[in-house]
């Protein structure tokens, strides 16, 4: 299959020299593996027909809006609590440990309509 002297007992496609996986395989001329650079022959692969697909990820609009929309959406459960800003009855809330185990968690309250954050330690 090359010029050196073959140490593994390679499939089409792997290097004989140090079993990588080879590059794909061209029209004319020889293929050089990539980690030993190792020559084989197009001659080599017994008239062996390769297809490749290069599939490139294309930006998906529709999930850049929605993330975007979920974004702006209220975070958390809601819950009737008066915003201290602009007055509105219902404030959504998360809750997160922030200082040492034996003490209680932060709950932070975000307004549903003006989006006014507030903490308090519980």
């Amino acid at each position: 299959m090359s010029s050196t002297k073959c140490i593994f007992q390679a499939q089409i496609g792997f290097c004989s020299e140090c079993g990588s996986i080879l590059p794909p395989l061209r029209d004319k001329g020889s293929i050089s593996c990539y980690t030993c650079q190792n020559i084989f022959t197009v001659e080599a692969f017994q008239d062996r027909m390769t297809k490749y697909t290069i599939h490139f990820n294309a930006k998906d609009i529709d999930k850049d809006l929605n993330s975007k929309k979920q974004s702006t959406d209220d975070e958390g459960p809601i819950v009737d609590r008066k915003c201290p800003r602009c007055g509105n009855e219902k404030m959504s809330y998360a809750t997160l440990q922030l200082r040492s185990a034996d003490e209680g968690q932060t709950v932070f309250y975000t307004c549903v309509q003006c989006k006014f954050r507030e903490s308090e330690n519980s």
